[in-house]
């Protein structure tokens, strides 16, 4: 189980988006405690240690201890309300748990070994399919990382989720095939001259349809024009 985060919360009174918005007004965030078959409990937490945790990798794996009126909450983190001009939290959702809470959660993913890896030594580009994936597990279950290695990897190459072994009771929620995770990739920036070259080629391929073209023409005009001599000469022999 990951170490429990301790985090202080007051309780708050009123229900409803005036409610809130008093809340906000004297600078906290009001947030909601569901689940465990208990009534939720309304409270508000500091918003500069909330976005200081917000900013670090993991916010929604990350298991807090929340106090209020001297009562502790084991909660999760499971969604987030911002603001769409500032971007700033303006209200959260925790989940109660304990070890045996069955969640949907996603773990966030890591690549380690790159210098290992002949596809990218030869300039070859990590695509990353899945910066995250989705797991189904118990709350004392869950992982703070998937790490794949990216040794041996040349271009080409695909890694999947069968890459790494899973920790005991922890089940993709896509567990119907072998998804990708990331691949090597050919690298699709073309050189400043191979560009020119191509360009070269493509500017002579031009001026000789051009060329060619022209020629055409001459020829059409003077047959064209042998063909009114000839007939202004039959005219005269008339």
């Amino acid at each position: 189980m990951s170490q429990l985060v301790p985090m202080d919360a007051a309780q708050r009174t009123g229900a409803g988006k005036g409610a809130a918005r008093a809340i906000r007004r004297a600078g906290r965030v009001p947030c909601i405690i569901y689940g465990d078959k208990r009534d939720p409990a309304k409270i508000s937490i500091d918003p500069k240690f909330l976005i200081g945790e917000l900013k670090k990798p993991g916010f929604f794996i990350r298991q807090y201890e929340i106090k209020v009126n001297g009562n502790a909450e084991r909660v999760l983190p499971r969604d987030v309300q911002y603001d769409p001009v500032s971007d700033r939290p303006l209200h959260v959702d925790f989940l109660r748990i304990d070890d045996k809470t069955t969640v949907n959660i996603e773990v966030p993913v890591r690549f380690i070994n790159e210098e290992e890896s002949p596809g990218l030594k030869r300039g070859g580009v990590l695509n990353v399919v899945r910066y995250e994936i989705e797991v189904i597990c118990q709350v004392g279950n869950i992982p703070d990382v998937f790490t794949f290695d990216l040794t041996g990897l040349e271009i080409g190459d695909s890694i999947h989720i069968s890459s790494i072994e899973l920790p005991e009771g922890v089940v993709p929620v896509i567990a119907e095939r072998d998804f990708t995770v990331a691949g090597v990739a050919a690298p699709t920036v073309v050189s400043e001259e191979a560009a020119a070259e191509q360009a070269g080629v493509d500017e002579e391929e031009d001026l000789e349809g051009i060329e060619g073209l022209e020629g055409e023409e001459g020829i059409e005009g003077e047959a064209a024009e042998g063909e009114g001599e000839g007939e202004g000469g039959e005219k005269k022999k008339e």
